[in-house]
């Protein structure tokens, strides 16, 4: 068990996902979750903290807090994009994004596809330095990596559990999907739904995706690859007909990836091509001339006189 769990991997494909992760954290401050800004216009009687929130305990939001988390937090992840300290900055973006996410969620509303991003993030310190494009396997990122996949699939499986435990049998033949395409579907959803029947047999085949999502572990790598496709796919159906976005669970699932084969910065180096040549100096250009001409002394006679000098 222990051997599986610090399967060693390529230092490359830690740096790699631990830029794609802060990376994301960025852009979710600005794109995804920039809302959170807003909870300081919420009455303070509303902010029903998070368990960890009131065993630490937290603050109530202000804005001058909100503020400062935000744009430290900015700051901090996209240093720590770039590999440079890793575990001074790793444990200050997991800290500031931790306290990001209890703010957000503490007002009744709590997302699971933030786990697997919040367990990188807490992981992602211990891996140590890496470099991009570095070959050398490393048992501390390889542990890091592991973690994460198991985070992201305890996602899939505990929320096909949840829908047992809470909706029992009745979630699989009830009206889940079709409320949630009545609540926020495309024009594809809009299609689907009229096939008799279709919506219910999707449902069946959530859950029990979900519920088998823990043989990707038990598949050969060319496989497990495959089957992290299909779980791509399936989110891309989703955000298509009832447009729920998990990119945060996306993010995190990049950990079954080999990222270290993505090295965006060398395919732009080579589509440049290579710069022209510098000139050579002249006196380079004479001294090599000089260097190709053969010694006198083995020079051909000229006709009619006498070798050498």
């Amino acid at each position: 068990m222990t051997r599986w769990l610090t399967e060693a991997v390529p230092r490359g494909r830690v740096a790699a996902f631990r830029t794609l992760i802060y990376l994301f954290v960025a852009a979710d401050l600005v794109i995804f979750t920039p809302w959170v800004r807003t909870r300081v216009s919420v009455p303070g009687d509303l902010y029903q903290p998070l368990l960890i929130g009131r065993l630490i305990p937290l603050p109530t939001p202000t804005e001058t807090l909100v503020t400062v988390i935000f744009w430290a937090l900015l700051a901090l992840a996209l240093l720590a994009a770039t590999g440079r300290a890793p575990r001074l900055l790793g444990w200050a973006v997991c800290a500031l994004y931790l306290e990001w996410m209890i703010i957000a969620m503490s007002y009744g509303k709590v997302d699971h596809d933030r786990f697997g991003l919040l367990v990188a993030l807490a992981v992602l310190p211990t891996a140590g330095r890496a470099r991009h494009g570095d070959t050398t396997r490393t048992e501390a990122g390889g542990w890091a990596l592991r973690v994460t996949q198991i985070a992201v699939i305890c996602t899939y499986f505990l929320a096909a559990f949840a829908k047992l435990r809470f909706g029992g049998l009745d979630w699989l033949t009830g009206s889940v999907l079709a409320r949630a395409i009545i609540r926020r579907g495309t024009d594809l959803a809009d299609l689907i739904a009229q096939v008799p029947y279709l919506l219910i047999v999707a449902q069946f085949g959530i859950v029990a995706f979900e519920l088998l999502s823990p043989v990707v572990f038990f598949l050969p790598p060319r496989w497990r690859l495959a089957m992290v496709g299909f779980f791509y796919s399936f989110h891309a159906v989703t955000i298509a007909t009832i447009t729920i976005s998990f990119a945060p669970h996306l993010a995190a699932m990049t950990s079954f990836l080999p990222l270290e084969r993505v090295r965006p910065l060398v395919w732009a180096r080579r589509l440049v091509g290579p710069g022209p040549a510098a000139p050579t100096p002249p006196d380079q250009t004479r001294a090599d001339a000089d260097a190709e001409s053969p010694p006198l002394a083995d020079q051909a006679s000229v006709v009619g006189r006498p070798a050498g000098p």
